[in-house]
């Protein structure tokens, strides 16, 4: 009987002593588990915190190359003003001479038929019109408001951005951990960005060779911003001694972008006459029926042949004479029209521009790159007051979304808006925790 009750009483010691080891285990594996799933939501939350910096750093790349192409656009439109106010100065110019009889319209009509001679009749419309291209007119001063967005606004706001950046991209981490975390104070929540590629990115560049193409290449788009060359001649021969002669009517007019990045524009029409005389034989005689010459900065002149001091008129000195003796023109095989353009010269409408400016774009070297991203890093404590590491990288990365029609592969740039977020390694905790 005794010895039954002591093999009892040792069998109750023996389970008390396995119920504790078991309630040690438990405990322990309970606790393990609420730092796995402590580090679980820790992962997670930072995951989404960097991939959210991220996202906030691809729109701000997305946005700058928006603001690029802005600027291109308002260069084109720029380009577009400064034509329109060439063709305004022109009409005026054109008008007056079309009042003067100087030639006449009948002329014009009889020896390159009726449809040019409605057309230097429909210059009388134009009367006034060349106010149009005063630096203070309509159209002066919508080409200062383009100007001045290419130069300060988008400049100002380029650089805000950029230099913004770690701060917008900080409080999006920082406003994803907080919804990720709506029971701890915000002030214990403190991530630290590292390896951030940010700073080697972008770069302020020139306005260079690349740039001064890609904004010709735009304007070949626009036939508006093409040249505007046209010749007519009358179909009968003039004066024996040149029988091959013909009157003509010349058209000349561009808009280019100089050496210096600025637009400059120009019109001109001349009636050409056939005439001859004994001391140098045929040459043609111009008659200037309109002129327009639009600079955006005071050096700059017209390419084409032109003269300073060309007089306004030869009443008192033949006009062969005096291109002899003041110029080096060629009366007889030349195709512009250098009096008018003389004119231009004189009259021209100064609107000034600093021409197409420096740009933002990706650093050399790190346009070759896949991508560029940051690390987030974050320290808390678990319930138990356990200290707790992790980190979380992401990255923005330029990729098109289709192939380049000529098959090539496209550097990453700020002038299209390809840029996108991602996570990427390393996602899980330091070595140690």
């Amino acid at each position: 009987m005794m010895n039954h009750h002591s093999q009892k009483g040792q069998v109750l010691v023996l389970g008390m002593l396995l119920a504790a080891v078991l309630s040690l285990a438990w405990l322990r594996y309970f606790g393990a588990g609420q730092v796995i799933a402590t580090k679980a939501r820790m992962v997670h939350g930072l995951d989404a915190a960097a991939y959210s910096g991220a996202l906030v750093q691809a729109r701000t790349l997305n946005f700058l190359s928006y603001l690029n192409r802005a600027r291109l656009a308002h260069q084109l439109a720029m380009a577009h003003l400064l034509t329109l106010g060439s063709w305004a100065h022109y009409g005026g110019t054109q008008a007056q001479r079309l009042a003067q009889g100087n030639p006449p319209a009948y002329l014009i009509g009889m020896l390159f038929g009726a449809d040019q001679g409605r057309a230097y009749l429909a210059a009388a419309a134009a009367t006034g019109l060349d106010v149009q291209a005063q630096p203070d007119g309509p159209l002066g001063q919508a080409f200062a408001a383009h100007e001045s967005f290419v130069h300060d606004y988008a400049q100002d706001l380029s650089r805000a951005l950029v230099q913004g950046l770690p701060q917008a991209r900080l409080d999006a981490i920082r406003g994803a951990l907080a919804a990720h975390y709506p029971d701890r104070p915000a002030q214990t929540l403190q991530p630290v960005v590292s390896d951030d590629a940010w700073p080697r990115l972008l770069r302020a560049r020139p306005a260079d060779a690349a740039l001064f193409q890609l904004v010709r290449d735009m304007a070949g788009l626009y036939a508006f911003l093409g040249p505007r060359h046209a010749t007519a001649q009358n179909a009968w021969s003039v004066d024996p001694r040149c029988p091959q002669l013909r009157h003509e009517l010349r058209r000349r007019g561009e808009t280019a972008l100089d050496a210096s990045g600025r637009w400059q524009s120009g019109d001109t029409q001349s009636y050409h006459a056939v005439r001859s005389n004994r001391w140098i034989g045929c040459y043609y005689r111009e008659y200037a029926m309109g002129w327009a010459w639009m600079p955006a900065q005071p050096g700059q002149a017209i390419e084409a042949d032109h003269a300073d001091d060309a007089p306004q008129d030869f009443s008192e000195q033949d006009f062969w004479r005096w291109v002899q003796a003041a110029t080096q023109w060629d009366l007889l095989d030349g195709q512009a029209n250098p009096l008018a353009n003389s004119y231009a010269m004189q009259n021209r409408r100064l609107w000034p521009s600093r021409g197409l400016g420096g740009y933002l774009d990706v650093a050399p070297g790190m346009d070759r790159q896949a991508a560029t991203g940051f690390v987030v890093q974050l320290a808390l404590d678990d319930a138990a007051g356990v200290p707790m590491r992790a980190r979380s990288a992401a990255e923005t990365l330029f990729s098109r979304p289709d192939p380049r029609a000529d098959g090539r592969d496209e550097a990453a740039n700020l002038f299209h808006p390809y840029w996108q977020a991602r996570l990427s390694a390393p996602l899980l905790t330091l070595p140690g925790d």
